[in-house]
Order: C-alpha cells, then structure tokens, then sequence
C-alpha cells in the first residue's frame, strides 16, 4: 500500500526508520532501499520511499494472539499517523479519491 505524505514530512528513509524504531520497538535493517522489520502480529513489513510516498508491505502471523493482534494493529496505525502525518480517516478518504483518479 502506498501513502502520501502529510505537507512537513519529507520523504526521508532515515526519518522513517526513526518512527519505525520508535513504534516497533525492534530493529530495523536494510535490504537495498528498504526497511524491513518484524513485530508481533506482523511477520514482515516492509517500508520504502516511492516516488515521495510511504510504500508499505506486510505479512501477517495468523497464529498470533488476538491481544497480539489489537497491539500491532495500534503500533501499526502510530506508525502510519506519524510517518505520514496523516490520521486514518484520511488516508482512507485519500485512497479512495486516488482509486477515482
């Protein structure tokens, strides 16, 4: 999934890693121009900067815990809000004007 980025947030690697860290509370390494870490509910996310846009991929653990699960899914969206500046009510109501354009 890609996000764009809120006016004020540069579309710096090294800035999104800090966020990353920060939320996750794992390390974060690199492979080529992404960064990739693992976190409770999530096997594998991967993050890199895409023509000015948060790129996003993940992979589920579908044997974690659903309280595994509820934190991820609030670290994820703290990630998210403060990666990209954007709450999730907007990143919804950009995604779908993109999907009209």
């Amino acid at each position: 999934m890609e996000y764009r980025l809120k006016r004020g947030f540069k579309p710096d690697i090294e800035r999104v890693r800090g966020v990353l860290e920060e939320v996750f509370l794992t390390e974060v390494h690199e492979e080529g121009d992404m960064l990739v870490t693992s976190y409770g509910a999530l096997k594998r996310v991967e993050v890199k900067i895409v023509e000015k846009k948060l790129s996003v991929i993940s992979e589920a653990n579908p044997e974690a815990s659903e309280e595994t699960m509820l934190d991820t899914n609030r670290r994820f969206r703290d990630f998210l809000l403060k990666a990209t500046g954007y709450t999730g009510k907007q990143r919804i109501k950009q995604a779908k004007k993109d999907a009209q354009e």
